[in-house]
């Protein structure tokens, strides 16, 4: 995934545009470029490295112009260089492009474009975007026609936009597959990949859907077709994040932030709409077969939703990880496919869909970012209002989606009577408690957790082990072991030790255990006979568990004790604990913890 910012207005835009890329930085950080307007001339400034460094490096803040586009990459077709960093211009240096996706069919392109006499600086299938507008700019004379006969020429994902001397004050931009959207200002437009790109300064926004283009200008905008050129009336969209909700607030990273805003994004999932929960219930209840689809941590999510569903509701939903879907799933009019997404752009899950729909398949989907791609495409969708999340780790929209998750279930068993009208009226009970709980245990525990972290971080191999719900919350917390701090951690059903894995047992393997609550009391016992089986091959384990302290002084080589709290909301709590531990983890190794290496916030590219 990587970032597009597009600024044109009265004023210079340098400024603007190093804030919108910067605020777009957490898609795409290997290498970062620029492209203005001298009047008729493109000055071009791109180099690998972060946003603020490549600023600062190359002076771009002295450029001087009312009209640029901007882009910070996450590399995939070419190594981290500058050569393939972009923006990329034309044979003639008329027309500088940028662009998210991939052109599947550039090698033909390339190849076709190098017989004709253009040369190619890069390893970047973007690059024969440029050239191709000025192979098809020459016979038209027209920059808007040589976009389109482009656009009908490419094959793939993209967002991307361009400028040219042709039109020095315009900015053209398309999209397919991949996330671009306008921001409407006073005398001022912009292009970007998200509202971040914009926010600070507008909350209009217009979202391009795929096979559309957009012209704009200083006073003026224009949505078309790429099919047939028409115009297209599109709705103003109004944001509802406030700009200050992306910034670090004091913490030290995004993460902790993020972390530490979970009790309030648990209560805005609390406070959703309760119709529009109620009709994805009766979606589930008309369904002969039901699928959970997410992919990395919200697969983990849909796996906890296959659990609590399970146990809540009695219906088994199968969770299949959305890059497997096509290989597993048998769906038909009578199937409801239901998406967890948190950037709402996630490559896999949208061509998952996609197929669904295909199939004729009802579609629904729980996302946090509005007017996203998955949003608008599924037949009923969640917003589940966690508000921006920045870091590359997704903590608090993970959380907030296993709420939601929650509350349908439980909607769903009361519809179905498998649980009474108290029994839901007590589980909703513990959900609202649940946000008081975690603040406590994030002021609480934190220390602990921290100690435990900085004192452990040498340690390489560490086996993540739950029974029952508690194994998707293994499976998570060992995710974020491994983005964050680049530990190896493996998540397994704490079952599966004496299949096998017991043997691994030794000094170089180390152990984290959820350890339910006493009122799940088979859950709980055969979680404690688990971990006798580790300590009696004298393996580490660190327990995290709800008894009072010295109960199990023999059980633990380290201890995390955490309040009494009903079963219901004990697995989350857990899962803060895990987000934490690892945390911790890579600030004691001194990691990148926002922007960790070879990872991107949302996979938008297959």
């Amino acid at each position: 995934m990587c970032g597009i910012s597009g600024v044109v207005g009265l004023k210079d835009v340098s400024q603007l545009l190093f804030e919108g890329i910067r605020n777009l930085e957490y898609r795409g950080y290997d290498s970062c470029g620029v492209a203005l307007m001298n009047k008729t001339r493109l000055i071009i400034k791109k180099d690998i490295g972060g946003v603020e460094e490549f600023y600062r490096k190359h002076d771009v803040l002295q450029q001087k112009s009312n009209i640029g586009i901007a882009h910070t990459r996450w590399a995939t077709h070419g190594k981290v260089t500058q050569e393939n960093t972009h923006p990329f211009t034309s044979r003639d240096g008329n027309f500088a492009v940028v662009h998210n996706g991939i052109i599947s069919n550039y090698r033909p392109l390339r190849d076709q474009l190098k017989k004709e006499g253009y040369k190619f600086t890069s390893d970047t299938d973007t690059e024969v975007i440029a050239h191709l507008l000025e192979k098809f700019f020459k016979k038209s004379r027209n920059p808007e026609k040589a976009l389109v006969k482009t656009l009908n020429l490419i094959e793939g994902t993209f967002a991307l936009a361009f400028i040219c001397t042709y039109l020095p004050g315009h900015i053209f931009c398309a999209k397919r597959e991949s996330p671009l959207m306008l921001g409407i200002g006073d005398e001022i437009k912009f292009v970007g990949s998200d509202f971040n790109a914009f926010i600070d300064h507008t909350k209009n926004a217009v979202i391009l859907d795929d096979g559309e283009y957009a012209i704009l200008s200083r006073d003026s905008y224009v949505v078309k077709s790429i099919l047939n050129e028409e115009e297209i009336t599109k709705p103003i969209t109004k944001i509802e994040w406030d700009s200050e909700t992306s910034k670090k607030g004091g913490y030290p990273h995004y993460m902790l932030k993020e972390i530490y805003e979970q009790p309030q994004t648990i209560s805005n999932a609390l406070d959703l709409e309760p119709s529009g929960l109620d009709d994805v219930v009766k979606m589930f209840e008309k369904a002969e077969s039901s699928y959970f689809l997410g992919v990395g941590t919200t697969f983990y999510v849909a796996k906890y939703a296959q659990y609590i569903f399970s146990e809540l509701a009695q219906k088994f939903i199968a969770p299949i990880s959305s890059d497997e879907f096509l290989s597993l799933a048998n769906v038909n009019k009578k199937t409801l496919v239901f998406a967890m997404s948190q950037s709402g752009e996630t490559f896999d899950t949208l061509s998952a869909l996609k197929y669904s729909q295909s199939k004729g398949a009802k579609t629904a989907a729980v996302v946090n970012v509005m007017g996203s791609s998955i949003a608008r495409m599924v037949d009923k969708v969640v917003l589940q209002g966690s508000g921006p999340e920045i870091c590359v780790i997704s903590t608090k929209a993970a959380l907030s989606q296993m709420v939601v998750l929650t509350l349908l279930a439980m909607k769903l068993g009361l519809k179905k009577k498998v649980i009474t009208k108290k029994a839901y009226q007590e589980n909703l009970k513990s959900l609202k408690e649940l946000p008081a709980i975690i603040q406590g245990v994030l002021n609480e525990r934190s220390g602990f957790i921290h100690r435990i972290a900085n004192k452990y971080c040498k340690n390489k191999n560490w086996l993540y082990l739950g029974r029952g719900i508690y194994y998707p919350i293994a499976l998570e917390s060992a995710l974020k072991m491994k983005e964050v701090a680049y530990v190896h951690a493996e998540g397994m059903p704490a079952g599966f030790l004496k299949h096998g894995t017991l043997a691994m047992i030794d000094d170089d393997i180390s152990s984290i255990v959820f350890v339910p609550p006493k009122a799940k009391k088979d859950l709980y016992e055969s979680t404690i006979h688990s971990i006798e089986e580790i300590r009696a091959r004298s393996g580490f384990v660190l327990g995290i568990h709800f008894t009072e302290q010295g109960k199990n002084q023999d059980l633990f080589s380290e201890e995390l004790i955490l309040p009494n709290v009903p079963p219901l909301i004990a697995p989350l709590i857990q899962l803060v604990i895990g987000q934490l531990f690892a945390y911790f983890t890579a600030t004691s190794l001194k990691r990148n913890v926002d922007k960790p290496r070879s990872l991107a916030k949302s996979v938008t590219v297959g």
